[in-house]
């Protein structure tokens, strides 16, 4: 009996070693593939949707723009097409929120890396404030990397509409008028068709870590796709 066990010894460690593998495998397969929701109108607080497009449950995406970054350079949705991208609305002289937006945005792009597929947008609140010369001064002193981070500058309404309208972020009172200010922590997630994936309290550092963490399931749903 010792003889037939000594014979068999390393078959028996092959084999269990390759159920646990298959094991592991199924178990894998098994598991349901994490998906993010698509975020439309009606499914955010009425408070921070226009009254028009309320009812909308589906096809909600980003509308087109055309702003000015601290380069000077005219950033439209084409600068944005097939990336997945991180959007928030800031301006430089803000005392309380903004610095800790900028620093978790900072820390995101450190995070992300070299990634050409994952870009991030900073919309100026104050665009009268906010010109090119100041937007590129702030990025300096910031640390922006503006090979995949556009801070941009332009026209209020244009601005202020795409806050309200697209990115959903901020409550519907004004019209983006001279009195008319927005204030918002919110960072968004948009994924590659436009959509918006997720909302993010851009004060918190855990919610950082929850956008990249996003950002790594919705990278792996087009991966699948493409398969």
């Amino acid at each position: 009996m010792r003889t037939f066990f000594a014979r068999y010894k390393l078959f028996g460690i092959v084999l269990l070693c390759l159920s646990i593998v298959i094991i592991y495998l199924f178990y894998n397969a098994l598991q349901p593939v994490k998906l993010l929701p698509v975020y439309s109108p009606a499914m955010v607080n009425a408070e921070l949707v226009a009254e028009e497009i309320q009812h909308v449950r589906k096809y909600h995406t980003i509308a087109d723009f055309s702003l000015t970054n601290q380069n000077g350079e005219t950033i439209t949705q084409d600068n944005y097409k097939d990336k997945i991208y991180v959007a928030d609305f800031f301006f430089t002289t803000c005392p309380t929120i903004c610095p800790i937006m900028t620093k978790n945005m900072v820390d995101l792009q450190k995070a992300l890396g070299e990634h050409n597929d994952v870009m991030l947008l900073s919309h100026s609140v104050t665009p009268e404030i906010d010109s090119v010369a100041q937007l590129k001064k702030y990025a300096l002193e910031k640390g922006v990397n503006d090979s995949n981070w556009n801070l941009v500058t332009g026209d209020k309404k244009q601005i202020y509409e795409l806050a309200r309208k697209s990115y959903l972020a901020v409550k519907t009172d004004g019209d983006g008028g001279p009195f008319d200010m927005i204030h918002t922590e919110n960072f968004i997630l948009v994924d590659k068709d436009k959509r918006i994936r997720g909302f993010y309290d851009g004060t918190k550092k855990e919610d950082v870590d929850k956008i990249l963490a996003d950002i790594e399931i919705l990278k792996n749903s087009y991966d699948e796709t493409n398969d």
